[in-house]
Formats: structure tokens, sequence, C-alpha cells
């Protein structure tokens, strides 16, 4: 997992004002460059402030981090959540990581760590309120599949910093302790993210679309322990990239929109697990 843990920091906290990390080589001319613009710093994690694509302005405000921030701890293997009050609360920012105010949730509307890696608050506001009040614009969270190849921006709120870096490929199953996930993003090799990373979103610079989450790595080269995912193959053949960062993809939330906008499970052809 790459949330904030004490005794990860390091080299990393040497580097903190270095602004702009790289991995390997970041794609040239990219279309888009990200910024740290309406993304939230959480105590321990990453997040952002998102919206789906058929979202209004009077609609209340997202913000999207990992199953594994949820303020309740990590979610057990199975367990979905849904429709829970939540007192969450984070700093949004502007594109140079300056404070920009506090934003609080009401109510986690999906969290889970099966399958995938999420957790979806409502907010106590409307993206009407924050954008006339602050300049906040939400991430757009695409509704396609990513391709191998993108060139992608992994903007982090906690720690201030974009990681410039590429899809290196999709994992059929990328497993970690006792929880597995669907059809993970690899990174390219270098793409080093860090400890407090987890939850920032992935950015395509073609598009400047949300097109997953930011959740783990595999730190010391060991086999499908926790910091330590290993690679699944639909054969059930194990791969272990000792350094190899991942992430979620999320345009299966846009699968799971019923005709008010709202998260329905029961959607023909929602891929978000299920209870």
């Amino acid at each position: 997992m790459r949330l904030r843990r004490a005794f990860s920091l390091g080299v990393a906290a040497l580097t903190a004002a270095a602004g702009v990390l790289a991995g390997t080589a970041a794609p040239a001319q990219a279309d888009v460059t990200v910024t740290l613009a309406n993304t939230i710093a959480l105590s321990n994690c990453s997040a952002s402030l998102v919206r789906f694509p058929t979202s209004v302005s009077t609609d209340s405000a997202m913000m999207l981090t990992n199953g594994h921030c949820y303020e309740g701890g990590f979610i057990p293997a199975g367990r979905v959540i849904q429709n829970v009050s939540s007192t969450r609360s984070g700093t949004l920012l502007n594109s140079s990581g300056g404070s920009v105010a506090t934003v609080r949730a009401n109510r986690v509307l999906y969290a889970t760590m099966t399958g995938t890696d999420v957790t979806l608050y409502r907010l106590n506001t409307t993206f009407a309120n924050l954008s006339s009040s602050y300049g906040a614009t939400p991430l757009t969270i695409s509704a396609a599949h990513p391709t191998a190849g993108t060139g992608i921006g992994i903007p982090s709120g906690y720690w201030k910093r974009v990681w410039n870096c590429s899809i290196d490929g999709f994992v059929p199953t990328l497993r970690e302790s006792t929880w597995t996930w669907t059809d993970s993003v690899r990174y390219n090799a270098g793409c080093d993210t860090i400890g407090g990373t987890s939850g920032s979103p992935i950015v395509s610079t073609a598009t400047g679309d949300l097109i997953g989450i930011n959740n783990t790595g595999n730190e010391d080269g060991a086999s499908c322990t926790l910091n330590n995912p290993c690679e699944v193959s639909s054969t059930g053949v194990i791969t272990v990239l000792k350094g190899r960062s991942y992430g979620q993809q999320t345009y299966w939330f846009t699968t799971c929109l019923n005709s008010s906008r709202a998260i329905d499970l029961t959607v023909s052809g929602c891929l978000l697990p299920k209870p």
C-alpha cells in the first residue's frame, strides 16, 4: 500500500522540495500538463476532487481516495461499504500545491479493497459552490478503459508532487496479503511512487481525465505480502517485480450509475464489486 508510514519517509523527505518527480522518461510532447490543481491532502494519503462524466454543477461534490485510506482502517477482503456517514476532511490544493480550502465529507458513497481499492466520498458542498468560491474544477472520471503506453501524471496531494510516468500494461490479478485486485494498472519501470501517494489520481496526459487511482508497489521484492504485491497471470503464474508500482482503474464507477447519477450496483453491466 502507498499510504504514508513513518518508516517509509527516508530519502523522500529530503527531496520534498523538488516539486515534480519523474519516473523513467516522461512521454514527450504531452498534450496536458498534470498539476496539483484539485488534488486533496489527507492526514495519511492523497485524494482528489472528482466528478462523473454525467455530473452537473448542482450535484454534491465528491472526493476519491483508496479503500485502504478509509478512516475506519483497511477494509477486510470481501467487504463493500456503501452509504455510511463520514466526517473525513482534507485540504484542497491549487496547481502549485498551495492550500485553497478545507473540504469535508458527510458520506461514504462506496468503498472496498476487493477487486479494486477505492473510497468515494460525498462532500458537504456542491461542485458549483467549490467553483464559485475557489475556482475548483473536478477531475472527470473517464468512462473508457485506459490503454497501454498512455502517458500519465500521478499528482500527490500529500507530498505536493507529481510523478510523470506511463502505463506499462495491465495485470489480470494483483495480490497483496489478503486482498486481490483485478485488471490493475502497471506503471513503467522507474515510476517510484512512495508512501503517502496512496489515493493519488492517475491522470491521462492525452485527455486530462482521471483514468485510475494509485494504490501500491512492491517495496522489498517479497511475494504477495503487505507492501509487496505480486502479479498473478490468467494461468496462475506468480511474478514479482521489485520496485514496480501499480494503480487501479476507475471507469468501473461509470458502469454503475443510474439515471439520477447515483451509484447503483444493480445497474446492468455494473463492474464495481458487490457486497
